[in-house]
């Protein structure tokens, strides 16, 4: 297993839908070890392939227990993920490796449905609200060339790239 470099914004493999995954080989289960190995690294609970520079439909979601009163939840693998139903709506803070110290209010759905692959190839669907329906909606995202802030107001948007552009030039 290797820890990979996670891209950043403005770095445009992340703003490029992802092409699906026809083979689940050695190649593969080596990847999905690695961005898990880099999402534990970074202290992240999710990680999508094209966040280590691989454009391909595939992510990974780690909540263990970070949701107080609710037991450890497993690692989740996903293979060519979609969304097959949502519902409800809310509104809560998110942030992202690819764009580091900085979050945001964002609105996504309260309940998902998503139809995925594990590891193995087998399908399987998942429901989830909470913590993991928010990394599951953040994660397809990704997926399909969509940030957190592609999701803000024009206004916040506008603040955003005020901070990035200071940013960088203060690192230049």
């Amino acid at each position: 297993m290797a820890i990979r470099e996670i891209k950043k914004y403005p770095d445009p493999v992340l703003k490029a839908k992802t092409a699906s995954v026809v083979n689940i080989d050695d190649t593969l289960q080596k990847l999905i070890d690695d961005m898990v190995e880099t999402m534990h690294a970074a202290t992240g609970v999710g990680l999508a392939a094209n966040q280590v520079g691989v454009p391909l439909q595939l992510a990974v979601i780690d909540i263990g227990d970070r949701e107080e009163g609710k037991p450890k939840q497993p690692l989740v693998v996903l293979i060519n993920p979609e969304i097959i139903s949502q519902e409800g709506s809310v509104v809560s803070e998110e942030g992202c490796l690819s764009i580091p110290e900085y979050t945001e209010n964002v609105k996504r759905a309260k309940r998902v449905k998503v139809r995925a692959k594990d590891r193995k190839g087998k399908q399987f669907e998942l429901e989830a609200e909470g913590l993991m329906a928010k990394a599951l909606q953040h994660e397809i995202d990704h997926l399909n060339g969509l940030l957190f802030i592609d999701r803000l107001s024009p206004l916040k948007k506008n603040i955003f790239r005020r901070k990035l552009k200071k940013t960088l030039a203060e690192t230049a």
